[in-house]
């Protein structure tokens, strides 16, 4: 919808923050009205992941859609933080633009920064400073992350301390001794050791994703991603035939799988000569 006359080409925050006070006030929305942060919860998780596919799936207009989906949350939960006095959408801007100037005094200050890795240890003092010191080196890490993502952000501060391996093999070969242990649980046939193996093994596996600059989370996504179109291949060439994948073999369905592999891959090759 074009602005009207006079109005700037784009929509600031400040509308879209009078538009969430409508919603919340006299006469506005019920549904809306009704709502507090914990109910707010879900959506604010569903909407970041929504993000997540958007930017994985390389659709910008997507991206730029399910952006402003996050960015009402954030709003939304600003508003009803005002409405109890605590704070407003102003605060919070301020909160995070201050942050960021404390955070890079190799850009906004007289100190520099090399590389990267510089930033990211400067980053981590920093923080430390404004907390005051108090707590451990792994306290702030959300426990409510998901849990390759805590895993990863626990193994980041551990290696900012020199507690990590000095590259993927060291990781590897833990990875290694991690699995062989999952064997022998499993062999025992003691399910609560088999549990804490297992987690032994995933924390071991993020570690050398880490080591070797993969997040694991992204990369467990583009697995299930890749499973699932797989899957999907199976059903749809057996409902091409009359067939259910519950009324047909193992074997069957496996063929199809390999048939799929075989289909992306002459697929990839494709893309490339087109690139070149």
């Amino acid at each position: 919808m074009p602005p009207a006359t006079g109005e700037p080409k784009e929509y600031p925050l400040g509308s879209l923050a009078a538009f969430m006070a409508a919603l919340r006030g006299e006469g506005g929305c019920p549904w809306d009205r009704q709502q507090t942060h914990d109910t707010l919860k879900p959506y604010l998780v569903e909407e970041t992941y929504e993000v997540l596919e958007a930017i994985e799936s390389g659709n910008m207009h997507s991206l730029c859609e399910e952006l402003g989906d996050l960015l009402l949350q954030i709003v939304f939960h600003a508003r009803i933080a005002e409405e109890k006095g605590y704070f407003d959408l102003a605060d919070v801007v301020r909160g995070i633009t201050a942050k960021m100037l404390r955070r890079h005094p190799h850009v906004f200050g007289p100190e520099r920064a090399d590389s990267a890795a510089d930033v990211r240890r400067r980053w981590e003092e920093i923080k430390e400073d404004e907390k005051g010191g108090e707590g451990g080196l792994l306290d702030g890490i959300p426990r409510t992350l998901p849990a390759l993502v805590r895993a990863e952000r626990v193994q980041e501060r551990a290696a900012q301390v020199g507690f990590d391996w000095p590259d993927y093999r060291g990781a590897l070969a833990k990875l290694e001794e991690e699995l062989t242990e999952v064997r022998t649980a499993l062999e025992a046939g003691d399910r609560e050791r088999v549990t804490r193996e297992l987690g032994d093994l995933l924390f071991a596996t993020v570690n050398v994703a880490r080591l070797v600059n993969v997040e694991a989370e992204g990369a467990l996504r583009q697995a299930i991603s890749k499973f699932v179109r797989r899957f999907t291949f199976i059903e749809d060439e057996l409902k091409a035939r009359g067939k259910r994948p519950g009324e047909v073999s193992l074997e069957e369905m496996d063929a199809f799988w390999e048939e799929a592999k075989k289909r992306e891959k002459a697929w990839k090759i494709s893309a490339m000569k087109q690139e070149k």
